[in-house]
């Protein structure tokens, strides 16, 4: 007996103490931080480290991938009988899914987000009685991913079960998605997998940056005093120990301009001040290059403003647009899990559709004008088959 047949069959005694067997916390909690062996597959923890360094440490990946789940844009549903249409529409803006936040909506850009960053995403439907209590998104350290017998679908094991073997027991309430999978492999991948050398580069130029900056920002000076007698060699020491005391009292940030008096030959010039500092322009640039053609994210999106023509920026939009399609396929199938489990605990199995919102103005206008090329051609050929019944008549 399947897990939505035990709740109908529950839910219809009368017993006041009656407890369903359904998870009212979520399943996937933490129970060891321990290294993940090889199977079931995982993603390690330092991969996991190093993806998240790379997200904190390179503000351009960070902010490539935010603009990316907010121009996912958003969705709605509809059934076959308008009353389930808004039922689900209250259903979803109402949904708990995290602390002080609400709706479908965080779930989802959550959910986006740990799939483009790790690659692979996790999340739960969480029942309270028979309905739908809240949506989870689990840690990646917190589970393992293994085939099923059928080798096609996918279960969810605790991260400390490996040896037991034991999965979670209610499999319908996961939700999982895996990035560009490679054959065989029930883990995703990473769109950042491939910029740990060049993100590394490029914060070495950044570093190398700082620190030259730091010495030449704050301009140390070498002071030298040569001593032009004889009677001025005996007394080296101690002219020294004055001229020093002299150029630091004159130095000292007191707010106040101060001038510095000396008597010999001395001689002040600036440390470094003949060494010309490397253009770190070109290679700063090739690495970001090679970071957005990783992203697929236009440069102006970004606020890089690299000449670009007006030819080239539709262009990337169009690029920009196609990516933004496949991440909507992706949760297509996370939507269509959590309209079925929505709809079983209610006992319907209406059709519905997911339709989402024009991901700007400008795609919208596009496809008003083909639309209306289209409409056009129709009536271009309709005029043309008049014409030739006329011409045979």
């Amino acid at each position: 007996m399947s897990l939505f047949d035990r709740i109908k069959q529950l839910s219809r005694r009368k017993k006041p103490d009656l407890q369903l067997p359904v998870p009212v916390a979520a399943q996937a909690v933490r129970q060891s931080s321990r290294l993940f062996g090889t199977e079931p597959a995982a993603v390690s923890l330092s991969e996991l480290r190093l993806y998240r360094t790379l997200r904190n440490s390179i503000p351009i990946i960070d902010a490539a991938i935010d603009k990316i789940i907010r121009l996912v844009g958003t969705f709605s549903v509809s059934f076959e009988n308008e009353e389930t249409t808004l039922a689900f529409g209250d259903f979803l803006n109402d949904l708990s899914c995290s602390p002080g936040r609400g709706g479908i909506h965080d779930f989802l850009s959550s959910y986006l987000g740990q799939l483009i960053t790790y690659g692979t995403a996790v999340g739960e439907i969480v029942l309270c009685g028979s309905d739908i209590y809240s949506l989870v998104n689990v840690p990646l350290e917190d589970v393992r991913l293994d085939f099923a017998e059928n080798k096609i679908d996918t279960l969810v094991f605790p991260a400390d079960s490996f040896y037991s073997g034991q999965a979670f027991p209610y499999q319908e309430l996961f939700v999982v998605s895996a990035l560009n999978p490679e054959p065989g492999q029930v883990m995703g991948v990473s769109i950042l997998r491939g910029l740990e050398f060049v993100s590394d580069i490029l914060m070495k130029i950044y570093n190398t940056i700082g620190v030259n900056w730091e010495r030449v920002g704050n301009v140390r000076f070498s002071v030298n005093y040569k001593p032009s007698s004889d009677s001025d060699r005996a007394l080296n020491r101690d002219r020294a120990q004055q001229i020093a005391e002299a150029w630091s009292s004159a130095m000292r940030d007191s707010g106040e301009v101060s001038d510095f008096v000396s008597v010999g030959d001395v001689s002040i010039q600036v440390i470094g001040a003949d060494n010309q500092v490397l253009d770190s322009e070109v290679p700063v640039r090739q690495m970001l290059e090679q970071i957005v053609a990783k992203l697929s994210v236009p440069p102006f999106l970004l606020g890089l403003t690299w000449s670009t023509t007006e030819r080239m920026s539709s262009q990337q939009a169009d690029i920009l647009t196609s990516e933004l399609e496949h991440y909507r396929m992706i949760l297509n199938g996370v939507l269509r899990q959590i309209v079925k489990v929505w709809q079983q605990l209610r006992g319907s199995d209406e059709r519905f559709v997911i339709k989402w919102d024009c991901i700007n103005l400008q795609d919208e206008v596009e496809l008003a004008k083909a639309e209306l090329y289209r409409a056009q051609s129709r009536q271009l050929d309709e005029k043309y088959e008049n014409e030739e019944e006329f011409i045979d008549e």
